[in-house]
């Protein structure tokens, strides 16, 4: 579902929790208000804005960060605080409006073009939303207000920290037009980096070029996109109503090296939460993807699809840990400092048809026989039932001891809308 506001008013909001975690953090603890902080353990996962001044950035490592700022205190993070902080804002922005589109947990698109006559202007709106969240959950929020999404983000990134810019529809072009290309919502480091090689340094350079140099520089769908984003033609919809794209985890491992039997401890812990939260949402999943990060800070992936989707932790495991296997040789060479598991092509498990597959065994006197693969689907519902009646903690994987179960980050739940 779609929403297209009024074309000629600025009237989508865009509104961004200011440095989510650590905040959360200074708002729980009065001794960190003021400090930098920064929230993590071996590798950063957010810094406060004192900490951004001094240098620190995600995904640094804990050490790198405090040789770049003594003085840093670094917190583990408290992610049952962000997700009630995150339900509370949730909140609030569904009662400014029913059209939420939310991004992330910190996150979210409003739709306030129906609200002018009886609510007051968008940036009235977006002055008393920020007051709200400030008194009522203690954070402090960015609002960018523009005709559409994409300006809206922009002008959100370009008022932070604890700011609200309006973008008037005859204004956009002197608003976006002197910015870097690296402000531009979806450049990443690399295009920005590729286009100031060709002396293209700010949104109005490329404004200046035609499409098909754009379309040269960085290909069909990336010139085409970046050209409609200068001159200010992107869409003015929200999405509401999504429904969830994938379901995933991720532990960081900070520095290495690390040893074998701890990764692949580490990846099994990341299943089997991924596949408890596949199967509380009624779900199957037909791909498994597991995300690599290495110790210079590139990423990489690697995917499989399964035959038949499936809610099986073991069959689930045994394709991650396959994954991992095949990338073996890359991290020994450089390094791991995180691992993921994503769970992708989410289908009902109304109807679920086990996977057909068959093992060879012995039956004695030289015979073999084949016998179906095990189903583990009552066992999976006794581990789940465990969990909801003694908590998530009270039953673990024997290799996962010594080093805990790690974290994952709080994500947007079913339906997309809210945390």
């Amino acid at each position: 579902m779609s929403t297209e506001p009024t074309s000629d008013r600025a009237s989508i909001l865009h509104a961004d929790l200011d440095s989510f975690y650590a905040s959360v953090a200074q708002r729980d603890s009065p001794r960190l208000r003021g400090r930098p902080v920064a929230v993590g353990g071996g590798v950063v996962l957010a810094a406060s804005y004192e900490a951004k001044r001094r240098g620190v950035t995600t995904p640094m490592s804990g050490r790198a960060a405090r040789a770049m700022c003594p003085g840093l205190v670094i917190v583990p993070p408290d992610f049952p605080a962000y997700t009630a902080a995150s339900r509370a804002v949730f909140e609030i922005f569904r009662r400014t409006t029913p059209l939420v589109q939310g991004v992330s947990i910190d996150e979210a698109f409003l739709d306030v073009s129906g609200l002018h006559r009886i609510d007051g202007s968008p940036v009235e709106i977006a002055a008393r939303l920020r007051r709200q969240v400030a008194q009522e959950v203690g954070l402090p929020i960015t609002v960018g207000v523009a005709r559409t999404p994409f300006l809206a983000k922009v002008a959100s990134q370009v008022a932070k920290p604890d700011g609200l810019l309006e973008v008037p529809p005859d204004g956009e072009d002197a608003f976006l037009h002197p910015l870097p290309v690296r402000r531009l919502w979806g450049v990443g480091e690399a295009t920005a980096a590729r286009l100031n090689s060709f002396g293209l340094q700010t949104a109005g350079d490329l404004a200046a070029l035609p499409e098909h140099v754009l379309v040269g520089l960085l290909g069909g769908s990336g010139g085409r996109h970046l050209h409609n984003v200068v001159h200010g033609r992107t869409t003015t919809a929200l999405t509401l109503g999504t429904r969830r794209a994938s379901i995933g985890a991720q532990r960081a491992l900070g520095q290495g090296p690390h040893p074998a039997e701890q990764v692949h401890a580490a990846l099994l812990g990341l299943v089997d939460r991924v596949t408890h939260r596949l199967r509380d949402a009624d779900k199957l999943a037909s791909t498994v993807v597991v995300r690599l990060r290495f110790g210079d800070y590139t990423k990489a992936s690697r995917s499989h699809t399964l035959m038949q989707p499936t809610a099986s932790t073991a069959r689930l495991a045994e394709a991650a840990t396959g994954l991992l296997g095949s990338a073996s040789a890359v991290v020994r060479a450089r390094g791991l400092t995180l691992v993921g598991v994503a769970l992708t092509g989410l289908v009902t498990d109304v109807v679920e048809q086990p996977e057909l597959s068959f093992d060879v065994v012995p039956a004695g006197s030289g015979r073999t026989i084949a016998v179906g693969a095990r189903d583990t689907r009552l066992l999976d519902a006794a581990v789940d039932g465990l969990g909801a009646r003694f908590g998530s903690g009270a039953l673990t994987r024997g290799s996962l001891l010594s080093t805990g179960e790690g974290f994952s980050a709080p994500l947007l739940p079913e339906g997309g809308e809210e945390p």
